[in-house]
């Protein structure tokens, strides 16, 4: 009876408990918002998600990737003309801003295989009768590697995987040269032009990139046009330009590309490709890779072509590849839309995506673009109610992103000191699809791109996407991931490398900057190929464009209370704990390569490595190298103390507390500033345009981001000097990091 009676009590008791639980929810006051406002702000995103239109997205996609739209195409000033007019007729102060930039096109491709046998590569995608666009020959940008270099070398192959820096140490293991010959490698593993830096660097005199059916081809799944991934004559195009140097226009660099720049000669420009390299498809690679001689490469080294995979080198197989390039400078299209803050106007939260394309581009990029515009569009509706936004909010549609970042960091560079001033928050999207949020960027934001993601609803699982991010992370994450999911309140967002238009806000300028986009279920075989079209879009990748609304509502949550808050929402704990990480893996990493070292080295010098290797096989014995030195972590270790205890006080000193509009202005300001503070004048070691010391693409990584690069990156080079020099350098960031954070703290408690 007594278990019965607490049963009933239960039953009775259970809707008033779950009721103050969703009282509770919905109560919650948002960051930077007080409870008043929290409570309009939700109302107002109610308003937003009502007014959104996934046939808007279908419309503007079918128009926009009716025709190829690369940087100097006529179809490309058509569209950003467009883009424009829909910018206008909502409300939004519009302009087309223009830069003229260094372009090239091919006016010459020739791969043919002289021996064994003749071959001559095809360098084309045909037509497909299920692909309404994929006939537009005459308008499509041909099968190339945008900033290729000239070139007319003919000599034998080397199979070099994914052409990276460890793959280089493979094959001198294997007594296989690369000097004077041409490197053929698969495409992954790093961004495509590492793959031509790294063959130069080792004596190469070519590079051939072909897309391996085991990274995103028939192996993954079924192929174009019956499934979403790569056929065999599907090719990526794409830049090699050396973007871990700098990005934007090759002649310019660290200046806008306006009428009347001072710009570099041709031969002078560092960032152009040192070899000729030109992508194909797995059809025109199969024939050269199936006549390789040699040894039998690692397993790991193995694609997923019916072929026995050798590595080649001396007369096995003697390719001819020429290229000749039109060295062009076009004109590019920027589309800025404003709409003015009412209360904090030269304070912008910033939102972009780019509208050029290799060829037709309706997944990459226009899938996010037209979610953008009608995140703008659902915006502007508000504006139409009387709402206005605190700060300002600028919409901006990127013209050449595709060949380098153009258009952004064209934009950032003739705009830089405004942007110092008043540029708050920088939020990028680039391609979209069916599937999960991904998030990256700057920790400052990471609380606040968590209270996003539980907001927004998935429309497949009807889960928020938060939940939904959580548990892919609980089933399909490392296990140290899995323990994060469950017991961390916050899941981590990503460090930025690079490879879309945030590059320019974030490690140039230092400004806090969020890429967020959709997918993991929707293929990824059109990639930069012409098969990348409406029809391939429609069928794999987001037929409803449900995905297309879920980031409308997740951007347009992240811009609207970015622009509407009464504090920014930065926070700072959870960026201390995760530069306490990075710290703590440039420590664990030395440690490791010195025992390494001392391992190898004593394989090496007492004979044990020779002996397990196959004598058949040949082997090339490494030298042994210097010990690795202890390092002094003394100032990074000091200083992240020292963050760590200012990011608690700011904490604890904004907690629950009401700021007045005067005060909020200049608080505004010094939260700004903390991003600003991580940044130094001289840059990195020999790529000074990146200025930022905590986050940067990889030298040889390229997308691939580095934390702490300036550290990072002088222990993986064994440059211990560099990396005494960095450590301290990185220390003093931090410190001005946290004097930033202390202004907060102290105007905060003194208001």
């Amino acid at each position: 009876m007594r278990r019965l009676l607490s049963f009933l009590l239960v039953l009775c008791l259970l809707p008033l408990a779950l009721a103050a639980q969703t009282k509770s929810v919905d109560d919650k006051t948002l960051m930077g918002f007080n409870r008043d406002n929290s409570a309009r702000q939700k109302s107002l995103e109610a308003k937003f998600d009502s007014s959104l239109r996934r046939e808007n997205l279908r419309e503007w996609m079918k128009r926009l990737s009716a025709r190829p739209h690369h940087v100097g195409s006529a179809y490309g000033k058509e569209n950003a003309e467009f883009i424009a007019a829909q910018f206008r007729s909502w409300g939004y102060d519009t302009k087309i801003e223009t830069f003229d930039v260094l372009f090239p096109t091919p006016k010459t491709r020739l791969l043919e295989m002289l021996s064994p046998e003749r071959f001559t590569a095809k360098l084309a995608e045909p037509s497909l009768t299920q692909d309404a666009t994929s006939n537009q020959q005459n308008e499509q940008l041909p099968i190339y590697n945008a900033y290729s270099v000239d070139g007319d070398v003919t000599g034998d192959i080397v199979y070099v995987n994914y052409g990276v820096p460890a793959d280089y140490e493979e094959l001198e293991r294997r007594g296989v040269d690369v000097r004077g010959k041409i490197a053929i490698a698969r495409y992954g593993g790093s961004w495509r032009g590492i793959k031509p830096k790294v063959a130069a660097e080792h004596g190469a005199i070519g590079c051939l990139i072909y897309s391996d059916p085991r990274n995103d081809g028939y192996f993954q799944g079924d192929v174009y046009p019956k499934g979403a991934w790569r056929n065999e004559n599907g090719a990526q195009r794409g830049s090699v330009a050396d973007m871990p140097v700098f990005p934007g226009d090759p002649l310019t660099p660290g200046i806008g590309s306006v009428k009347g720049a001072k710009r570099l000669k041709l031969k002078d420009a560092p960032t152009l490709a040192k070899i000729p390299v030109m992508p194909i498809s797995y059809a025109d690679a199969l024939p050269l890779l199936r006549s390789l001689g040699g040894a039998v490469v690692p397993e790991a080294w193995r694609g997923g072509l019916p072929i026995t995979y050798h590595f080649g080198g001396a007369n096995t197989t003697k390719v001819h590849l020429k290229l000749a390039f039109n060295w062009d400078t076009k004109t590019i299209y920027n589309v800025i839309a404003k709409m003015r803050g009412s209360e904090n106007p030269d304070k912008w939260i910033i939102r972009g995506n780019h509208h050029d394309a290799w060829v037709n581009g309706a997944d990459d990029p226009l899938s996010g673009l037209v979610a953008l515009m009608e995140e703008a569009r659902g915006v502007a509706e508000l504006a139409k109610t009387g709402w206005k936004p605190k700060r300002t909010i600028v919409y901006c549609a990127w013209d050449g992103e595709e060949p380098g970042l153009l258009g952004s960091t064209e934009w950032v560079e003739t705009h830089a000191d405004e942007l110092k001033n008043k540029a708050a928050v920088y939020i990028n999207s680039d391609s979209n699809g069916r599937g999960f949020l991904g998030v990256g960027g700057s920790h400052t934001l990471e609380k606040f791109v968590n209270e996003v993601s539980r907001d927004v609803i998935d429309p497949q699982t009807k889960i928020s996407v938060g939940e939904r991010w959580k548990n892919r992370i609980l089933v399909n994450g490392a296990a140290n991931d899995k323990k994060e999911a469950r017991d961390r309140s916050d899941l981590r967002i990503e460090a930025l490398g690079s490879g879309s238009d945030f590059t320019p806000f974030l490690q140039h300028l230092g400004i806090a900057s969020l890429n967020l986009g959709f997918g993991g279920e929707d293929g990824g075989g059109s990639y930069h190929s012409i098969y990348d079209s409406f029809d391939h879009f429609t069928r794999f990748v987001d037929p409803n464009f449900d995905y297309g609304i879920a980031l409308a509502q997740t951007a347009g949550r992240m811009t609207l209370r970015l622009a509407g808050a009464d504090t920014l929402p930065f926070e700072f704990t959870n960026f201390a704990e995760t530069v306490g990480g990075y710290v703590k893996e440039v420590m664990t990493l030395t440690d490791t390569m010195r025992d390494d070292t001392k391992t190898m080295n004593q394989m090496i010098s007492s004979g044990t490595l020779k002996a397990a290797q196959d004598p058949t096989q040949t082997f090339v014995m490494p030298k042994t190298k210097a010990e690795v030195p202890y390092l002094n972590f003394a100032p990074l270790q000091n200083a992240l103390v020292r963050l760590q205890e200012s990011a608690k006080n700011y904490q604890n000193a904004a907690k629950g507390r009401q700021i007045s509009p005067s005060i909020q202005k200049q608080l505004d300001g010094i939260l700004i500033n903390t991003e600003r503070a991580l940044t130094s004048n001289q840059g990195l070691p020999r790529r000074g345009w990146f200025k930022h010391e905590i986050y940067a693409p990889g030298f040889y990584t390229g997308y691939g981001v580095k934390t702490l690069p300036g550290v990072r990156e002088a222990i993986e080079q064994r440059n211990w000097m560099e990396a005494t020099q960095q450590i301290e350098i990185i220390a003093g960031t931090i410190r001005n990091f946290a004097a930033e954070i202390d202004k907060a703290t102290k105007l905060t408690q003194g208001q």
